[in-house]
């Protein structure tokens, strides 16, 4: 990579008594900048740039029990915000964040660590919502000033240099509330641009409700009332059962797994996942390997990790990428179509490749190919991936197998030993329908988000 080289007075290090080399060199870009386009502070276009507020990490609740997303840090990625695998509160513990309530139009921006500066506007499905400390919220008040194309430039690389810039070290990189007050923003009249931004997220609020409808048929159509059966704190195991077991932890014998898997399989027929498809896992490649997002070149290829599976796909710009010569040695045969399931750290995570995907997944992520016996049940990709999206299909089998692997909990090579359920052929075509609509559009999304940056870097390329 080349060096890149500024000239700064003395005077000015005196001035902002900072002396870090890139402070400068992107002081340097935004200067250049700034002479060919007209800029205005955030803080005139924009009210309520404030921090959060972080609740006790025992009060967070899964989506399923939960009433009110809770947006952490690591919610918040560039152009969209983690909805599927983030945490929920109940009403009692929002009573005291009445502070750090974000809706749908507000912009909100990760302002501490190694998330520094992804932003992403809270989207239309999402009404009231509350966010941590250790992000940022940003309400536009400028009608001539597009959330979304707001986004879109701080997520730039111009934007991201800004940011950059003026972040404080303490223990970690961080820009306070003021600092984010004197970010300059671009006056861009393109009204095209500003709708394909925007289409970007209706795009994907419409793909995630699709797949909510599927879920929702799936339970329609499964006929089996899951909440009657009963959770139990304690419960014991006759020793002849551990003759056939295939684990001797308490998770493999815990009835609520134990007697949901058992109400399928006394309704429908099952077939294991080795039976129907192919697995294989991901790569490590090293972080000698991994290069930032600003670091990037445009030929290298987004490393995706357990944490980089949002909202049922792949994250478009996650936090490293790997060199496209890596990519190409590894081979590692990604189709459109492909289930992806977190099979080590954070278990259970489910998502599908697209048409416009191109990356490399860590050896913590599993892809999943259906075959020609699954064709002979019927069961298609999309189907797969719902049923293992639901949680008494997919995330309970996979707690069952669940083992502690040194410090890392995994299911190690038990994913194939997962039963789906086969439904009517009529049923997994309707579902099978809205699951391939969902993914068309978040290919179309993943395709605008491509075209919107590199138009926004076009602009401000020096």
């Amino acid at each position: 990579m080349a060096n890149k080289t500024t000239t700064v007075a003395c005077r000015e290090i005196l001035t902002v008594n900072r002396f870090e080399p890139k402070f400068f060199l992107f002081q340097s870009i935004i200067k250049k900048v700034h002479k060919k386009f007209q800029f205005i502070n955030l803080g005139k276009i924009a009210t309520d740039i404030k921090r959060g507020q972080s609740p006790k990490p025992e009060t967070y609740k899964d989506k399923w029990t939960g009433k009110y997303l809770f947006i952490r840090t690591a919610d918040v990625k560039k152009y969209k915000i983690n909805t599927e695998s983030a945490v929920y509160l109940d009403h009692e513990t929002t009573k005291n964040l009445k502070s750090n309530q974000v809706k749908n139009g507000d912009l909100l921006i990760s302002v501490v660590g190694n998330y520094l500066g992804s932003t992403s506007v809270i989207p239309c499905d999402i009404k009231l919502a509350f966010f941590n400390d250790n992000s940022a919220k940003i309400h536009v008040t400028n009608d001539k000033f597009s959330p979304y194309l707001i986004s879109y430039f701080l997520n730039s690389k111009i934007g991201q240099q800004m940011i950059q810039s003026l972040t404080t070290r303490t223990g970690q990189k961080i820009i306070s509330a003021g600092n984010l007050k004197k970010i300059s923003i671009p006056i861009i009249n393109d009204t095209l641009l500003q709708k394909k931004a925007e289409q970007t997220s209706i795009n994907e609020t419409t793909a995630n409700a699709l797949i909510t409808q599927a879920q929702k048929l799936f339970y329609s159509h499964i006929g089996i009332d899951f909440k009657a059966i009963k959770k139990t704190n304690t419960y014991s195991v006759h020793k002849s059962d551990f003759n056939e077991a295939d684990l001797w932890t308490p998770m493999y014998s815990y009835p609520l797994y134990v007697n949901t898997l058992k109400a399928i399989k006394e309704k429908w027929e099952t077939i294991t996942i080795g039976e129907i498809a192919s697995i294989k896992k991901g790569d490590e490649v090293g972080s000698d390997e991994y290069i930032g997002y600003l670091d990037k070149r445009e030929t290298d290829v987004p490393f995706v990790r357990t944490s980089d599976i949002v909202n049922y796909e792949t994250d478009q710009y996650p936090d490293y990428f790997i060199p496209v010569e890596i990519y190409e040695e590894l081979n590692q045969d990604l189709k459109t179509g492909d289930v992806l399931f977190t099979n080590d750290g954070k278990i259970g995570m489910v998502g599908m490749i697209t048409e416009n995907d191109k990356l490399i997944l860590q050896s913590h992520i599993k892809r999943i190919r259906t075959n020609d016996i699954a064709k002979k049940h019927n069961i298609t990709p999309e189907y797969l991936f719902i049923a293992l999206s639901i949680k008494e299909v997919g995330l309970y089998q996979a707690k069952q197998y669940t083992v502690i692997q040194s410090t890392i909990p995994t299911i190690s090579n038990n994913l194939k030993k997962i039963e789906i359920p086969i439904l009517d052929k009529p049923s997994i075509d309707e579902i099978t329908a809205l699951v391939k609509q969902a993914f068309q559009l978040k290919a179309e999304k993943k395709r605008l988000i491509s075209s919107v940056r590199a138009a926004i870097d076009a602009l401000f390329e020096i």
